[in-house]
Order: structure tokens, then C-alpha cells, then sequence
């Protein structure tokens, strides 16, 4: 099964660091965050992956371009007509389609483009900005299970802000770090989708997370995994520190999975 990795957006609301590269390369620690997402599916078996390209999208061909002698060792011998020769190398049994989707584009347009990657097959999507510790295993056994067109991963995110104790007149009795949110369920990412979800996307201007996910459901067809583990986004510099300390201190939860 292919992994379509959604990384073609501006990123404006870390404009800090996407104005000089798009925000799927980022780094967290030393790598970038579609870095880390791709390990996550490869640590399940899955690596077979299609990038969508926008904003800056040269920027990730070239970095997966070079990313084998990266993260080799090598001889140059310029005697020999600039033979290169690889030695030791650490990198992952990995597939990648880079595909260009268009600076403008939409989500559902972009997914839309890669179809004919896909072929009459079901494929995982993702956004390439979000890391989490789900499941993917027991996330496609779900998926096969209903029968349906497409599932989505819910996640219960933690509130922005600490909460406080207090007594009805007023005083303060405790504080709680962090809680779960209003209970609401989000889109996480982290998709499973038959092939017939393409005729739910008309062009390059259709939000995937608009007409398409709203006919699935509309139809019966859109079902919801619910996952209670980490998952955290990186949509402003606050998350990206919040990562990059999570990371440092050794309690990343999406590095080993669940």
C-alpha cells in the first residue's frame, strides 16, 4: 500500500522558517518532519511513498536527490574520473515519487493529481506536518474491517492552555497542565482510502477536507479510527519548539510508535 504525503502548502503561520523552506522540511532534531513521518510508516512496513509538491517544492527534490550519499559514507576518486564509491550507509528501504501538484493547489486537487500513481488500489494519506504515535496497523486493519471508502484518525487534542481549580468564590485550588480539550474529535490525518474516493475530488480547487470528506460522509462512507495517543501538529514556531524539546529530552512518543 503507497503512502501519498500531502507537502505542498504555503506554511504561512510559521512564516519564522517557511520562508526559506517549506515546512515539511523543518527539522526536528536533526532531520525533518516528513522525515519522522515516513519513519513512522516505515516502522510498519510501509515505504512506498508520493510526495504532493508546491510552495518550494524543488527544495525536497533536491534534499531526497542527495539524501542517499547524505547518509552514506563515500570515496570520491578523482582519478578515476570522479568515481564515487559508497560504503556504509544508514538509509531507510525507501520508494519515493516526488510529484509536482502545483503551488495554488488545493488538498483534494492534489491528491486528485496523484491518482494515476495510485491505480485501482487503496493507499494511506497524511499531511506532511503532523506526527503521532498511531497505530498504523491496527489503523488499516480498521479500515479493512468496515468496508467503507475511506477512513479518517480522530484524536482528542490537548487544550492550548492550563486549567485552573477554583472554589465558587473565586479561589484558586489547583491547576491542571495541559487537559484533553472540549472533548471534541479533530481530523488527524493519517488516512486509509479506497480508490473510489477520487470521484469525490473535481479539480485543483477542491479542499479535501471539505466537499470530499463531507460526501463520504454524507454517503456512508467516511468512518473514523480513534486514536488517544500523542499526536501533535506543527502549525506555528510554539509547536515546532514544543517538538524540537520533546525530541531533545528524549520523549517524542511518535519515534518508537504504539
Amino acid at each position: 500500500m503507497k503512502v501519498v504525503i500531502l507537502a505542498g502548502g504555503y506554511g504561512t503561520r510559521i512564516g519564522e522558517e517557511t520562508h526559506i523552506r517549506p515546512k515539511p522540511l523543518i527539522e526536528i532534531g536533526d532531520r525533518p518532519i516528513i522525515c519522522h513521518i515516513m519513519s513512522h510508516y516505515s516502522r510498519y512496513g510501509y515505504n512506498d511513498f508520493i510526495i504532493c509538491l508546491g510552495y518550494k517544492g524543488y527544495m525536497i527534490k533536491e534534499y531526497f536527490a542527495h539524501y542517499f550519499l547524505h547518509h552514506s559514507d563515500v570515496t570520491f576518486d578523482f582519478r578515476h574520473d570522479n568515481q564515487v564509491l559508497y560504503h556504509h550507509h544508514t538509509t531507510e528501504p525507501w520508494k519515493v515519487t516526488l510529484i509536482d501538484t502545483g503551488k495554488d493547489t488545493a488538498t483534494g486537487g492534489r491528491v486528485k493529481q496523484i491518482q494515476k500513481y495510485i491505480g485501482n488500489e487503496p493507499f494511506m494519506l497524511t499531511y506532511g506536518d503532523g506526527v503521532s504515535n498511531v497505530n498504523i496497523e491496527k489503523l488499516v486493519e480498521f479500515h479493512r474491517s468496515h468496508k467503507k471508502l475511506a477512513t479518517i484518525t480522530s484524536t482528542q487534542p490537548p487544550g492550548r492552555f492550563g486549567a485552573l481549580e477554583m472554589t465558587g468564590d473565586g479561589a484558586v485550588t489547583g491547576f491542571h497542565e495541559k487537559p484533553r480539550g472540549d472533548g471534541g474529535w479533530i481530523n488527524a490525518g493519517f488516512f486509509v482510502l479506497e480508490p473510489g474516493v477520487f470521484d469525490y475530488i473535481s479539480g485543483n480547487d477542491t479542499v479535501l477536507e471539505k466537499e470530499p470528506l463531507e460526501g463520504l460522509a454524507r454517503s456512508s462512507q467516511l468512518m473514523a479510527y480513534k486514536h488517544t495517543g500523542f499526536w501533535h501538529p506543527m502549525d506555528t514556531l510554539r509547536d515546532k519548539n514544543y517538538l524540537e524539546e520533546l525530541w531533545k529530552s528524549g520523549k517524542a512518543e511518535w519515534k518508537h510508535g504504539s
